[in-house]
């Protein structure tokens, strides 16, 4: 499989394979942060899905995919590092805001700077048209954030420390796309870079979730728990493996925008799942977002 993905790289097809890949990743998000933002503590949550998927990572890692060239520990090293940060700043704003208020901020702060990354390290220019379509993308995310900002009721008092944590958690979402993206394109199988990318970034966020629950007072049962993090987790794979085959296979600007229609599949299960409300300003605000994903994608 490693050497068919490959063999599409800068391919019509890959391309293609490129943009069902990123609206993938884009609803599976939108699902994982919905676990992380549901009925456990966001922390406990995280923790339960990152021993999750690392155990599920290292049989791969250890026995079926080949072993990391040894420039590879290097770039692990720092991918962890982001990640760490950009987990702790998420579970932060999620405790502190309601999902419909971070989630779009997090969401909208990261294509923009993912896309000049993207220039600065790949060399990869945006037409002018794709940039009207991350402007109108970026309008529909960023006016779901003031509209919050403007009639949102629940936790008023903590809405401006979310709003702040979510602008922070975006910019690293940006810096984990463009450097995931090269560390994706510096060994010879992408899957190498998978299987222990996950393996590492899922033994810290475990040791503290553990002591966050010991100290509880009435701490939640760890099956329902832990069989949210397994969910989590299996989500986590196809999720981030599908951005990342993405962003090898083709750009990692259009990958990092399409993937925020996320946005839309997120306001949908705020609505439906979580009982948040959605009215109709969000709903045409939501359809920006869309239309500016598309006029990206045909920009191309």
């Amino acid at each position: 499989m490693s050497e068919w993905l490959i063999s599409l790289e800068g391919t019509e097809a890959g391309h293609q394979l490129a943009l069902y890949l990123a609206l993938l990743a884009a609803l599976l998000h939108a699902i994982f942060g919905a676990l992380q933002k549901g009925r456990h503590d966001p922390w406990l949550t995280r923790g339960a899905v990152d021993i999750s998927y690392a155990v599920m990572a290292a049989p791969f890692a250890f026995f079926v995919v080949p072993f990391p060239e040894p420039h590879m520990w290097g770039i692990f090293a720092v991918a962890w590092a982001i990640h760490t940060v950009y987990k702790i700043l998420q579970a932060q704003a999620y405790t502190k805001g309601a999902y419909t208020v971070v989630y779009p901020v997090v969401r909208g702060t990261g294509p923009l700077f993912a896309v000049i990354g993207a220039y600065l390290i790949f060399g990869e220019v945006f037409t002018a048209v794709q940039w009207m379509g991350v402007a109108v993308l970026l309008a529909g995310i960023f006016g779901l954030a003031v509209y919050n900002l403007i009639f949102l009721v629940a936790a008023r008092d903590t809405l401006h420390v979310a709003l702040g944590l979510a602008v922070l958690t975006g910019l690293l979402v940006a810096l984990y796309t463009t450097y995931d993206a090269y560390g994706i394109r510096a060994t010879a199988n992408p899957f190498t870079f998978l299987a222990w990318f996950f393996f590492f970034d899922g033994l810290v966020i475990p040791i503290y979730a553990y002591r966050r629950w010991r100290r509880m007072d009435t701490p939640p049962a760890p099956g329902p728990l832990m069989l949210r993090g397994v969910i989590g987790g299996v989500v986590a794979f196809m999720s981030f493996g599908s951005i990342m085959l993405a962003t090898r296979l083709d750009k990692v600007g259009e990958a990092a925008v399409l993937r925020e229609t996320s946005t839309v599949f997120a306001a949908l299960i705020g609505w439906l799942v979580l009982k948040e409300t959605v009215g109709p300003r969000r709903i045409a605000l939501m359809t920006l977002i869309a239309l500016g994903a598309v006029i990206v994608e045909m920009g191309g």
